[in-house]
This record gives structure tokens, C-alpha cells and sequence, in this order.
């Protein structure tokens, strides 16, 4: 049954998704004996395949959805909204799901972050707050094998980080001489990557490739939790894309999954317990999709909230030159970075989180592209102005190495209120391999959003400034930032039926056993990237569902 797609026999819990949430959650009930399957719509991905994705990587002709096999019409999206949005960016569909590609920075959310309405009159209060998860925090952290270290601007802790924080590089230390005339304190980035081995894994080596694949296993992927949790019994069937939700006669209970296989068939997975796992958008959609005439609006919509208050991670990015080498060693991640932002409590007007990029750029390959004009533009098919260039020889090598080693990068990203129109939704005229309809992501950037990014740039022009950097460029600024690709909101938790979709322990309101384990549950996004507040919420429902059970 292990490598079958047949449906398993007397399941206490069904897992639609085998990302951070799916993962963590099977390996949770299946070291404590329960029965579960988890129904992943990807391939599984293994470890000897790597070198050969980040040759792709590193290779100009691939597209970015190269790497992990998305685009086409399995995986096709609408976007409308002023902003437009690359969903396929941020996505894979396979066994470890996001966390395949992730950069792997685990903040926490601040306390204020689950207090908003509270503290400054905007958004919603969460149902839960941060004393709630804070021990769920400290599980996820040492399953992930996180690497930190403590600052006085985090969320408070009572424990040390399993692993010790990456040192700065050359170039946080040339950055955080300026930052400290300002007045801004710099700190290590906590990472989900090791800097010693831990966990059966070994340390980091830097390939530089992190986002979109790390070939060592180095860095923390979700396929980790569910090679554990096929270890204590659980069953994956990858390639098992879940079409729809089936409830019972009165619309209260799910009773069956209905998913498709490779060779065409459609099975109905029964099990006691639903929980819908597979990220933000496909969750919301995969509710939408199983609208039926007791849920004309979707499954658990009925508040009408059901898709909306989506919310992202707007961001900047801004380049400089300086007068000295930067001693770039381009390692795929930063190490330093700081929310000291929270600490100032700029809630009204917005919190954000700076990063110093050891980079110039986002890409290692569009680096070097960028920064050698022969390459780049033979990669790019222009041979006509290659060959109609000055720069040859000395000339050339000189040019490139001015280019690449004195660059610096800084980026930085906010927070964003929940906002109705922003929502995930599904596109009728539009349909998948399977013939549903696509999500379509509706998406725009509010005045404060924007406003609180130009905070944000003119800190840190300020900050190259102070550093005698020339040059100063914003690549991508307040009017058409970049985003961090992390969603948020669709499902909002609450205790009132009629403004939410799930209760504080993750359950739907109106289905008595079907769970939504993911960061479509968010209330409210704080500045901090989600994937720890998923493995937390995961690790708290997994004690829910337990109990249940039991």
C-alpha cells in the first residue's frame, strides 16, 4: 500500500497537502499511532536530483518555474487587481511543498502582531495570542533545527535557538558601521538552515542557491517531517491532486476526498477527520471547488469571508556602489538583518524587517548576467552587440570585477492590513488539466502600504549614505514593489461564525471535522515571514486533533 494510489482503509485523519503544515501535522499524529494519509498533487522530489535542479538554476535558458516543474495548465492562475501577481513564483506542487524553495528566515510574530485592533485600532484581533503559541514556537524551532541567536527586538523567548546564529559576512559588517550612526542595531537572522550538522543533516556548504534549491539538504524542507511520518506509519500518495470535499446528507461532516491519479482514475479517500492543508491558495480554492447546494458559496463560507483579507509581504529593494571591495561571497541567504521596527511599536503607520543582502541582486545567475556584459548578453541571444563591444580581454575582467565586487544590496518588506477586495478566488473561464476552474488572486497595494515603504527607502538611502556608497538605486520601490510571496489571510480565524472561517483551534465553523492548517488562517500578517507561525499553529492542532481522537 506504501506505493499505491488506491485509498487507505480505516484513515482517522485525511491531509490534503504534504507542505510545512501537511508534513508536520502526519508526523505528529502518526508518532502517536493514529492512521493517516496525506494526498499531495506533486511528485515527490529526491535528494540525488538537486545537483542536477541547481545546474537548471544556474543555467539563464530555464525559467524560474524550471526547477520544481510548475507552469502549464496544471498549474494556471488569473491575476487582476492593480498589482500584478506571479503566483507560480512561490509555488510547488510536490512531496515538501514550498519549503522545496523557501529561504528558510523563521521570525516569530511579535505580540502586538496577534493585537492589532487592541493596541492601534486597525484590523483584528486574533483569538489567540502569542503566550498561546510561544511553546509551539520553541517545537517548531528545534524540529526545523533553526540557527540564532537572541536580540533585544524579538518576540520573547524562553529558550536559546537549537543552533547557534551564521556570523556576518564582510559586507553586514561594512553596512552595520552606518547603521550604527543612525541608530539601528542590527541582528543575526534566525534560519531554518544548519550551521553545524543537526538533525541527520549536515552543515551548510554554500552553493549559494538556497531559493530555489538547496542541493546539500542542509536547509530545512517539509519532505524531512514526512519521511519521518512514512517511518511511523503514515501514508503519502503523491501525484494525488484532491479535486473535491464530499459531505454528508446534512452538510455537517466531510465524509470523502475525491482525488485523481496518474492513469486517469478518481478515488474517494473516507477518513474521520479532514484537515486542508495545501497553502493559502490552493485551500481556498480547493473549498470553492467543493461548493455543493447545502454550501452554494463553498465549504465553511458561510460568513462570505471565505477567499478574502488576503494579505502579502510588499517589499524594496535598493542598490548601491561603494568605493571598496565588498568581499561578496554569494552565499544565497543573509545573516543579518533587523525588527527593530517592531520595537519602536509603528504599528499605525507599519512595521517592517530590513535584510543586508549578501548580494547584489536577488538571483546569483541574473547577478553574474547582469554584471558581465559579454555573458549576459550572449545568454540572451544578443551575439550583434557582443561582437560590436570594445570590452575584450583585460578591459573586460576589469569591468566585471569592478561590477561584482563592489555592489550592495539592501531589501526590505512590511507588513499589510487584511483588506476585503484583496481575496483569493477561482476563475470559471479558465480551467486546470482536470477541467476546474484556476484560483484567480485578486491584488492591490493600499495607501499605508505604500506609504510606510517609503519610510522604509528613505531609511535606507540613509544608510548608504552614511556609508559613502554612490550610485544609490531603488530597483524596486514603493510603486511597484516586489512581494515576498508569502500568503496570508482566505480563513481567517475568529470565535464568530459570521465574520470567520475557522475557530481558534483551526476547526471550520460549520463543518465539525474539517481543519484548515495554514497561513490562510492568518488574522493579521505582522512583518515576519509566516513559515514558523505555520509549523506553531501546526503543532498546536496536532495536540487538538489528538485529543479528539483520543
Amino acid at each position: 500500500m506504501m506505493s499505491s494510489r488506491e485509498p487507505s482503509a480505516d484513515a482517522d485523519v485525511c491531509i490534503v497537502g504534504s507542505g510545512p503544515a501537511g508534513a508536520i501535522l502526519a508526523d505528529a499524529l502518526a508518532q502517536r499511532g493514529w492512521n493517516v494519509v496525506v494526498l499531495e498533487a506533486g511528485r515527490r522530489f529526491e535528494l540525488d536530483e538537486r545537483l542536477g535542479q541547481m545546474e537548471m538554476e544556474l543555467r539563464p535558458e530555464y525559467g524560474r518555474g524550471a526547477v520544481w516543474e510548475m507552469g502549464g495548465p496544471r498549474d494556471a492562475f488569473v491575476s487582476s487587481g492593480t498589482h500584478r501577481y506571479y503566483l507560480n513564483e512561490s509555488r510547488v506542487k510536490g512531496v515538501g511543498g514550498s519549503t522545496l524553495h523557501w529561504g528558510a528566515l523563521t521570525p516569530r510574530l511579535h505580540p502586538e502582531d496577534f493585537e492589532m485592533r487592541s493596541r492601534h485600532g486597525l484590523g483584528r484581533d486574533w483569538p489567540i495570542g502569542y503566550d498561546d503559541l510561544a511553546p509551539y514556537y520553541l517545537e517548531a524551532e528545534r524540529e526545523m533545527g533553526v540557527s540564532g541567536a537572541p536580540h533585544q527586538f524579538a518576540a520573547p523567548r524562553d529558550e536559546p535557538y537549537p543552533q547557534p546564529a551564521f556570523p556576518p559576512s564582510y559586507s553586514d559588517g561594512l553596512i552595520e558601521e552606518a547603521c550604527a550612526a543612525l541608530g539601528i542595531e542590527t541582528h543575526s537572522a534566525p534560519r531554518a538552515i544548519n550551521i553545524e550538522p543537526y538533525n541527520d543533516r549536515g552543515e551548510c556548504i554554500g552553493f549559494g542557491t538556497c531559493d530555489p534549491v538547496c542541493p546539500s539538504g542542509a536547509k530545512y524542507d517539509a519532505s524531512i517531517h514526512v519521511e519521518s511520518a512514512e517511518e511511523a506509519g503514515a501514508r503519502i500518495i503523491d501525484r494525488a491532486p484532491v479535486r473535491r470535499l464530499v459531505h454528508d446528507e446534512g452538510g455537517e461532516r466531510i465524509v470523502e476526498a475525491v482525488y485523481s491519479t496518474p492513469d486517469g482514475r478518481t478515488h474517494r479517500q473516507r477518513a474521520t477527520y479532514f484537515v486542508a492543508a495545501c497553502g493559502a491558495v490552493e485551500t481556498i480554492r480547493l473549498l470553492l471547488l467543493s461548493a455543493s447546494p447545502r454550501h452554494p458559496d463553498g465549504l465553511a463560507n458561510g460568513s462570505g469571508t471565505l477567499g478574502r483579507y488576503f494579505m502579502e509581504h510588499p517589499g524594496i529593494t535598493v542598490t548601491a556602489t561603494l568605493d571598496e571591495p565588498t568581499r561578496q561571497h554569494l552565499i544565497g541567504y543573509s545573516t543579518r538583518i533587523t525588527e527593530q521596527f517592531y520595537e519602536y511599536d509603528e504599528g499605525p503607520r507599519g512595521t517592517f524587517v530590513i535584510e543586508l543582502s549578501n548580494t547584489a541582486g536577488p538571483r546569483p545567475t541574473e547577478l553574474a548576467l547582469d554584471q558581465s556584459p559579454v555573458s549576459g548578453r550572449l545568454a540572451r541571444g544578443d551575439v550583434e552587440s557582443v561582437l560590436a563591444g570594445d570590452d575584450w580581454g583585460n578591459a573586460l575582467h576589469e569591468d566585471v570585477a569592478e561590477r561584482s565586487t563592489r555592489k550592495l544590496s539592501i531589501n526590505a518588506w512590511t507588513e499589510q492590513l487584511p483588506v476585503s477586495a484583496n481575496r483569493i478566488g477561482i476563475d470559471r473561464s479558465t480551467t486546470d488539466t482536470h477541467g476546474n476552474p484556476v484560483p484567480e488572486v485578486t491584488y492591490s497595494i493600499d495607501d499605508r502600504t505604500r506609504a510606510c515603504l517609503g519610510r522604509v527607502e528613505d531609511r535606507i538611502h540613509d544608510i548608504f549614505e552614511e556609508l559613502g556608497a554612490v550610485d544609490i538605486t531603488t530597483e524596486s520601490g514603493p510603486d511597484s514593489p516586489w512581494t515576498a510571496k508569502h500568503h496570508m489571510g482566505g480563513t481567517r480565524m475568529g470565535t464568530e461564525p459570521s465574520e470567520s472561517v475557522v475557530d481558534p483551534t483551526l476547526l471550520t465553523h460549520e463543518l465539525s471535522n474539517l481543519y484548515v492548517s495554514s497561513s490562510s488562517a492568518f488574522v493579521t500578517s505582522g512583518a515576519a515571514n509566516p513559515t514558523l507561525t505555520i509549523a506553531a499553529l501546526t503543532r498546536r492542532l496536532a495536540d487538538d486533533l489528538h485529543e479528539r481522537l483520543s
